[in-house]
């Protein structure tokens, strides 16, 4: 599933005001995906552990609105710029997602059907709107604001799901090997026909959200636990280099710089 296959080709009737604000969804896109979701997971968890759940929130929530301003400001994709949104978007995606857990005992049975409903509320509003769900149609101010609402719910939604499947006997390498296997639905569902290429996405990328921090809670967390007991610190730290990694090749490569915002 690739960019080619997520254009909006019905006719414009609204003046594009911008270039496209995400990137060329390839297969470096999925990598650095899954890398922010089990980079923001861990880090969400060190930051609480060292700061405390109060500020670590706090933090969190300033850094979010920080990158997120950045990125809406800018008129164009920049790898940088976005993928650090992203990041930010995980770490505080996973803290929203803890809060309602263990600040207000609300139990992931009830938080992972309320952010699956706050998702779908996000898309309905969203198509209602733009009569569209296209990553590639995001031209205009308003259905930036949609596709990052949309984002902020999706990661959400996939740390309640994942530690879910967690805390219910699957364990976090369990969790892991079940969405490894869930994320190849939508992918063979669109080669078939069965899914139309948005719907796969979408359902794709909820589905690498709780895929990689299943993968990261299982490196970092304690052998009592189940996992490989690495620690959050060094998960954190390795996986955020990976992902600097990634970003600086494709910033010099320029390998997922939108077609209509080349020079």
């Amino acid at each position: 599933m690739t960019t080619h296959h997520l254009k909006d080709d019905r006719p414009s009737h609204r003046a594009r005001h911008m270039a496209s604000k995400v990137p060329e969804v390839t297969v470096y896109f999925w990598i650095i995906k899954v890398l922010t979701t089990g980079m923001g997971e861990t880090a969400s968890d060190f930051l609480a552990h060292v700061l405390g759940p109060v500020p670590a929130v706090g933090l969190g929530g300033v850094a979010l609105v920080a990158a997120l301003a950045v990125q809406l400001a800018v008129r164009r994709y920049v790898a940088w710029i976005y993928w650090t949104a992203i990041v930010m978007v995980s770490v505080f995606g996973t803290m929203a997602a803890d809060v309602l857990h263990v600040g207000l005992g609300v139990p992931y049975s009830l938080s992972t059907p309320f952010f699956m409903a706050a998702l779908a509320a996000v898309f309905a509003l969203w198509y209602r709107s733009e009569r569209t769900l296209s990553i590639h149609s995001v031209h205009t101010r308003r259905r930036e604001t949609f596709y990052w609402a949309a984002v902020l719910a999706t990661f959400a939604l996939g740390t309640a799901a994942g530690d879910l499947t967690a805390t219910i006997g699957l364990g976090y390498l369990g969790s892991a090997v079940l969405y490894a296997a869930a994320i190849a639905v939508p992918a063979a569902a669109h080669r078939w026909g069965r899914l139309d290429a948005v719907a796969a996405f979408w359902t794709a990328y909820v589905i690498t959200r709780p895929l990689g921090a299943s993968v990261a809670d299982w490196m970092a967390v304690g052998h009592a636990r189940g996992g490989l007991d690495l620690g959050l610190g060094p998960v954190t730290l390795s996986w955020t280099v990976a992902i600097l990694g990634f970003v600086g090749y494709l910033a010099v490569s320029r390998k997922d710089i939108p077609h209509d915002a080349m020079p």
